[in-house]
């Protein structure tokens, strides 16, 4: 025992063998956070509903070992439209202001390579109710036969909920009524489904102008208040008009600015004015002050269409589009032979056609002119002018020359001009004659049809163009359908044909296509080549890293596959054993690298197999060793923590070893223990342990005893062989005093039968218990509400009779030496627990205080009689202790057979319950409603209603101890 940091050590440890403790997962989902309901529907599927932007917490709480691996999905949600899929690695599901398209169905799978995965599913109801939007509609018209003009008025109330709303009309403050006013009709539009109230006033009276509200309401489900909105109906009430100050299409200049106003002519109430854009959302230089909406220095990115849309909820919304067109330009030109001809080159006698193209905004206001040497081209037989080429490209001009004769030869100028606008004059020069175009000629230089570089590196690819006049530019694409440019391009332009990698990747190996472009040219048939880019990098090998264990003195292999390598010949092939190299024969290089040996003492340690090609080495590194594997702790330790005489405590550490017949047989496991925060191990010269079996999934356990409280200590854990130790693996152990208990483990928490009642509580869950057993009595699932977990009960068939009793009593508690609150002497628990209680013969459940002194005294802390219904129900009641103690669950059997009672997630707890309600009176009268009372100190005078359970205290102190009915 560790007094004033005096060493202690850890005696030679018996460990307690448990059969084979491999399990398969069970799993079940508990919520908690904001949730409104919790219940099942009628195929036995959990639906928890919540309120939209509360936050969402489920858990999985699984078991199994090894410890499973938990993931949740999630399916369409109930209230979208479109599949919604999430997956998050974590036993606890949280989503912060959760929204309604993330309804739907939840699903936990846990999984730990045993069995078959386990899975549970939760429906998730997100419940929300949006403000309610009111649109008018009029309409007019002709009664023929009084000659006189009706007019009817609809109002339409449309809301988003969830569940569906209910629809309340008033006009002022009165409810609105159709069966006792015939002058309107309430009714729901068929196509709405369930969303939508028409309140229709037929032939407009003059008490019909007025305020109408239109209600809805979710009846307050998940606390959401009701919402309205109300809207003043006037002989005044009309649809919005506008109109804007702009034409329908506006055409302006890159950095002009734009100035487009929205102006309502018609609507009251006062419309409301917003802008929009398609596509895509406003410029974010775009500034709107009312109507107006003004665009600074606009740029080709912000053309788009922008509609303004004014809305007063009557009639429809009022919607006008400008379509804002923004300048830009780019000027190519191409020479075309004669195509009747299949001609490539310039021939007199033939026709010629010279055609420019502006890349302009809109196409329609450019204006192109053609000179000749100087002079304007005018029509004429030998030369004709196309405003638009019907066999080129929209917003092409094109020169025609007819049976070209030496006169032509000349140059010949295009110029495209933009009336109106600020964008200067374009302008091309193409000198015709026999010498000045000639067809172009694609080559790849010698050597440069295979470009090898090393990954990471730069790298040129080159395609020349040879004799062309004029020189067309060069465009690379990849030969490999679908596949796009380093840059992320499908084409590239390169002015010279030179086109430059940079930080090669393998990704970018292939062919590339290089090829003359049919503009800035001869338009004529394409020139193309190609270039092989050859990626070279070191052998990708597996594994890349392996921890190799074995038994001593037994052969292991050790092999370095490689995947994939370019150049695919290898070089060499090294193996090292820690940093050194090992002679052996020169390995075959076009077989698997592969070493084998027989595992000593003396030659444990890193093994290296160093694979090299012209482009690097590759390294596949094997950590080899006899030494074990490390242990794993036993995830899910039920009650670790027993508190022992005095002010100490003890825990049992639990774990299982992985892997135990890989490696020479395990004889024992050093376990050493520190208080957490300091620096030293205590037990490092600890004695080894007892053998253990060579199984895999073994359980083991140790209870550590003589922890002080309430401090929390660090143990760490390593297994021994004959040769050598494995790895330390640690866990922190923290002082509790909270005792929870589901009965989910077969030792039921340190919980045992008391020897001298008549007989036993029973552990069971819907799985295993009976299928005979008697119907309408006892719970169908544990508290959470799953059917795999276990609970405590009694059970009233035969051979029980009436006033048969089973105790069932909790580990022994010590109070510490804490006093408690001021002016008391003890500490308080707080002990809280469910019970089902569901039989027309249920006896009596009581719950004692068993306090240990020199003559154990029980004392009816907690009791109840009779059914209580079908479900699990919650008690709770506060207790101080005079000295060590025991929580004792007594069932007390009916008159007959139905009469099974439960209990589960019993809580023990250091503190006050948060519900327990103290009264200090000082010479006044207090009343106060409770079924267990006790009132301290002397000369109090009480009286005791027993219809209404009420304590009336006139001096001093009262506590009344509250049960918690439901």
């Amino acid at each position: 025992h560790p007094q004033d940091n005096d060493l202690f050590l850890l005696q030679s440890v018996l460990l307690n063998m448990y059969s084979g403790f491999f399990s398969s997962v069970f799993v079940c989902i508990v919520h908690s956070g904001a949730a409104c309901n919790v219940k099942d529907d009628n195929i036995s599927e959990r639906i928890y509903t919540i309120k939209e932007g509360d936050t969402l917490v489920l858990q999985c709480i699984v078991k199994g070992h090894p410890r499973p691996q938990v993931r949740w999905t999630k399916t369409a949600g109930s209230a979208s439209d479109k599949f919604q899929e999430t997956s998050i690695y974590n036993e606890t599901l949280r989503i912060e202001g959760i929204q309604r398209v993330q309804g739907g169905r939840y699903y936990c799978k846990a999984d730990n390579g045993v069995g078959v995965a386990a899975i549970k599913s939760i429906r998730v109801d997100v419940q929300y109710l949006d403000t309610p939007v009111l649109t008018v509609h009029q309409t007019i018209s002709d009664v023929r036969g009084s000659y006189y003009q009706e007019k009817t008025v609809f109002l339409r109330c449309t809301v988003n909920s969830n569940p569906p709303a209910r629809f309340i009309w008033k006009r002022g403050s009165m409810l609105i009524e159709q069966s006792k006013d015939n002058g309107v009709d309430i009714y729901e539009p068929l196509y709405t489904q369930g969303e939508t109230k028409v309140l229709k006033l037929k032939n407009l009276r003059p008490k019909d102008f007025a305020d109408y509200t239109c209600q809805v309401s979710v009846r307050n489900v998940c606390n959401i208040e009701d919402k309205s909105i109300t809207f003043r109906l006037t002989n005044a009430t009309s649809p919005p008009m506008i109109r804007l100050s702009v034409n329908d299409t506006v055409v302006v200049d890159p950095g002009q600015d734009v100035l487009l106003t929205c102006e309502v002519t018609a609507g009251f109430p006062q419309p409301n004015v917003t802008w929009t854009r398609y596509p895509g959302p406003l410029p974010l230089s775009a500034l709107v002050r009312e109507s107006t909406l003004i665009l600074r220095a606009v740029t080709p990115a912000d053309a788009g269409f922008y509609n303004c849309t004014a809305v007063n909820n009557v009639g429809n919304p009022a919607r006008k589009n400008v379509n804002l067109v923004v300048r830009s330009n780019n000027l190519t030109f191409q020479i075309t032979p004669d195509s009747n001809k299949d001609s490539e080159t310039i021939q007199m006698g033939r026709d010629l056609k010279l055609s420019c193209h502006v890349d302009a905004t809109p196409q329609e206001k450019v204006n192109y002119t053609w000179y000749k040497n100087g002079v304007p081209v005018y029509n004429s037989e030998t030369l004709i002018l196309l405003r638009s080429d019907p066999d080129m490209a929209p917003g092409t001009s094109s020169l025609e020359i007819v049976d070209m004769k030496f006169r032509d030869l000349a140059t010949y100028s295009c110029v495209a001009n933009f009336p109106g606008s600020r964008v200067p004059e374009l302008r091309v020069d193409v000198n015709i004659s026999q010498n000045s175009v000639s067809p172009p000629v694609l080559s790849v230089p010698p050597g440069g049809q295979i470009v090898s570089v090393r990954e990471g590196g730069n790298v040129e690819l080159v395609c020349l163009v040879a004799d062309g006049k004029p020189r067309p530019p060069i465009l690379w694409s990849r030969t490999e359908k679908d596949l796009l440019m380093p840059s992320g391009r499908p084409i590239v332009e390169t002015p010279d044909g030179r086109l430059r990698l940079r930080n090669v990747s393998r990704d970018m190996m292939g062919a590339y296509r290089c090829q003359t472009a049919p503009y800035n040219g001869l338009n004529i048939k394409r020139r193309e080549a190609q270039v092989q880019l050859n990626v070279q990098y070191p052998p990708i090998l597996d594994p890349v890293f392996q921890d190799v264990r074995s038994r001593n003195y037994q052969m292991v292999t050790l092999r370095c596959t490689v995947l994939r390598s370019n150049p695919p010949r290898l070089a060499d092939i090294r193996w090292f054993r820690n940093g050194d190299f090992i002679r052996m024969p020169m390995p075959d290089l076009k077989e698997m690298p592969e070493l084998k040996f027989k595992l000593e003492p003396n030659n444990n340690g890193s093994y290296e197999c160093r694979v090299s090609n012209s482009a690097g080495t590759s390294t596949c590194t094997f950590n080899v060793t006899a030494q074990p594997y490390n242990a794993e702790f036993y995830f899910d330790t039920p009650n670790p923590v027993r508190i022992l005489k005095g002010n100490n405590y003890s825990y049992t550490l639990q774990w299982t070893q992985r892997d135990p017949e890989a490696t020479d047989p395990i004889i024992g496991y050093w376990i050493n223990v520190r208080k957490k925060g300091e620096s030293r191990w205590y037990g490092e010269k600890g004695e080894e342990m007892g053998s253990i079996p060579d199984k895999k999934g073994v359980l083991m356990s140790h209870t550590i005893s003589d922890l002080r409280i309430p401090l929390s200590y660090e143990v760490r854990l390593a297994p021994v062989t004959t040769y050598s130790t494995g790895d330390y693996v640690s866990r922190i152990i923290q002082y509790s005093e909270h005792h929870v208990c589901g009965f989910e483990d077969e030792r039921i928490c340190g919980f045992s039968q008391d020897r001298s009642d008549v007989f036993d509580w029973t552990r069971q869950n819907h799985l295993s218990q009976n299928p005979k057993r008697s119907a309408n009595t006892g719970p169908e699932t544990d508290r959470s509400g799953t059917k795999e977990g276990y609970y405590m009960y009694i059970e009233a068939s035969r051979p029980r009779v009436k006033g048969d009793k089973a105790r069932l009593l909790s580990p022994l508690f010590n109070v510490s030496s804490n006093r408690g609150p001021k002016g008391s002497g003890r500490v308080p628990y707080c002990v809280s627990f469910y019970y089902h209680m569901k039989g027309k013969h249920i006896g009596t459940l009581n719950v004692l205080l068993r306090v240990r002194s020199i003559a154990s005294v029980d004392s009816v802390m907690w009791t109840k009689s009779g059914d209580q219904g079908s479900d699990w129900k919650k008690a709770f009641f506060g207790i101080s202790p005079s000295g060590p103690f025991q929580i004792v669950f007594e069932g007390i059997r009916g008159p007959s057979y139905e009469g099974d009672i439960a209990i589960d997630d019993v809580s023990i707890t250091i503190g006050k319950c948060k519900q327990e309600n103290t009264v200090a009176n000082a010479g006044k009268t207090g009343k106060i409603e409770c079924d267990i009372f006790v009132c301290v100190e002397r000369n109090i005078t009480n009286q005791i209603n027993t219809k209404k359970h009420l304590l009336f205290c006139t001096s001093h102190l009262c506590l009344c101890r509250l049960i918690q009915r439901n």
